[in-house]
Formats: C-alpha cells, sequence, structure tokens
C-alpha cells in the first residue's frame, strides 16, 4: 500500500470528532468535495469502508476505528516534531556540541552554563574533554559545534576563531619549599616538576619559557589533569605551571601559588564553523563571549 497523506488522516479524524462531513470541512476551511475525495482516497488505499453514515450522522466502522486510532497517535506525533522542530529553530531548544580542555571544563564553562540554564533552560550542552587540534578537526568534520582553544593557532578553512581570554600561568608550589613572591626559571628548573605532555599548548608554553632562560626543564612526570596535579603539588610531589582561571577556587593550604617572571599567559580563543549557526549555538557562543577577558 502506498503511503498514507497526514491531511487525509486529519480529515478522517475530524469527520469523526464532528459526526458530520459539512461540519469537517469548514473546521478545516476545506471545500465538501474535497473532505469526501479525502475519504474516498483514503478507503481506496484501505480497500474497506471508514463512515458509515445513518441519519444523517457519520460513524466509523470498526476498520476505520482501527485507523482512527492509529491516525490519532501519528498526527500527534507530527505536530509534536514540527513543534520542536520550530522552538530549534527559534533557538528555544537544541543540542549544541562543545569541546574543551579539563580545564576550562572545570571552571569556565560553568559559569557559561549557569547563564544558559537561566535563560534558556533546554539547550543541552554536550562537552568533550579533548586537545585543540583534536577539537578543530571534528569541527571541521562537523561533529563538534563549538571549542575552547588554545591560541596562537593557524588559520583553517571553513572555521572561525576567535580571541577569546587570557589566564595568567603561576606557578604551583609546595608551601614547604618556601618559594620567592615571583617565581623566575633559575629558582624552578633545578626542582622537581609536574608538567603537561607535549600533547599540549601548555606544555610548548612552558618549554619556551625555560628556554629563553637558557634552560631546560624535565619533568617528574606529565600528567593533563590539573585537579591530580594540584593534589601532588599539595603532596610535597613536585611544582607545576599551570593557568589560574577565573572562578577556580583557591589552592590547598600546602601550595603555594605565585606569579612568574618572567610573566606567561595562557590565551584561549573560540571556534565555530563559518557561516549561519543555529540559534541553540549562537546563544551558547554568547554565553561564552561574556566571560571574554583581555
Amino acid at each position: 500500500m502506498r503511503e498514507i497523506n497526514l491531511d487525509r488522516l486529519r480529515t478522517l479524524v475530524t469527520i469523526a470528532e464532528l459526526g458530520s462531513f459539512a461540519q469537517a470541512a469548514a473546521a478545516l476551511h476545506l471545500a465538501a468535495p474535497t473532505v469526501s475525495l479525502h475519504v474516498a482516497d483514503l478507503e481506496a488505499r484501505i480497500g474497506a469502508p471508514l463512515l458509515t453514515r445513518r441519519r444523517g450522522q457519520v460513524r466509523p466502522t470498526p476498520v476505520g476505528e482501527t485507523l482512527l486510532e492509529r491516525a490519532r497517535r501519528l498526527l500527534a506525533e507530527a505536530d509534536q516534531a514540527l513543534d520542536d522542530v520550530q522552538r530549534q529553530v527559534q533557538g528555544l531548544v537544541g543540542r549544541v556540541r562543545l569541546g574543551a580542555s579539563t580545564g576550562a571544563l572545570a571552571y569556565l564553562l560553568p559559569q557559561a552554563l549557569e547563564t544558559l540554564g537561566r535563560d534558556h533552560p533546554d539547550i543541552d550542552i554536550q562537552a568533550a574533554v579533548l586537545t585543540s587540534q583534536e577539537s578543530l578537526s571534528r569541527l571541521s568534520e562537523g561533529s563538534l559545534d563549538i571549542a575552547l582553544v588554545a591560541l596562537p593557532l593557524p588559520p583553517a578553512a571553513g572555521l572561525v576563531i576567535q580571541p577569546w581570554r587570557r589566564d595568567p600561568v603561576m606557578a604551583f608550589v609546595p608551601a614547604a619549599w618556601a618559594p620567592p613572591a615571583r617565581v623566575t626559571p633559575a629558582w624552578l628548573a633545578g626542582r622537581a616538576l609536574i608538567l603537561n605532555d607535549s600533547t599540549t599548548r601548555l606544555s610548548r608554553q612552558t618549554a619556551e619559557w625555560f628556554a629563553r632562560a637558557g634552560l631546560h626543564a624535565r619533568a617528574r612526570i606529565h600528567l593533563n589533569y590539573n585537579d591530580a596535579i594540584k593534589s601532588l603539588v599539595a603532596a610535597g610531589y613536585g611544582a607545576a605551571l599551570l593557568p589560574q582561571e577565573a572562578a577556580a577556587p583557591q589552592p590547598d593550604a600546602r601550595i603555594a601559588m605565585r606569579p612568574l617572571r618572567p610573566a606567561l599567559w595562557r590565551p584561549l580563543g573560540l571556534a565555530h564553523r563559518a557561516g549561519p549557526l543555529e540559534r541553540a549555538t549562537g546563544h551558547v557562543l554568547h554565553a561564552l563571549q561574556a566571560l571574554r577577558q583581555r
């Protein structure tokens, strides 16, 4: 059997509910012959009568009752699908896929989520922990919508990458080491270090910071999870260089946090695909841009 047109099912349901072809035509703003044609078309496709007319009253046949039960569900689902899509087009609902480092997810994204939860509670944010290069690859292939990336990055075809914020990189040192007011490469180089691995932009920045002083830092251990690194620093295992994100809690009392000399910064950018954005994606970008820093 060929597919059944939803308009014809709506006509059948309306006739059954009102008990009249004429009233159904008026309710649907259709000509009376059109309503009759809809029913005739359905009956031809089903191969059986769907309605009976007795004493001016229209009633469904047993076959018609079975079809009506299914038709009401189909029409309700179709109406709900259209409503859901319209709400998504309007930016009232939607799913936005976002990639970022663990630090940004832990301390920066929650601030944007608080705003979104208040202003756009039906937007679902799906976050993934990714390196900047992984995020750009997934943006290009269409499996990600927004990325928080470490700068600088070369231009990428089809993507927009814009500066977002710049957070200071600080020395996190066991307090028992009695660090100076400002930590230099020379002071830190000879001590046990906990560093990010070479896949991260922060690792390269750290190496360059030591290299400018003619020094080469050797890590006691490589980790990419900031909270785990801070736990090791608190235990006296080593010192670390980490960004100090806004709203991040003060470190454990066993950790001394010191600025660097020379200063070091971790610049971040917002990346998304070029061209028109879905409204939900635009709302998330707007909430993130409100956290912009220079």
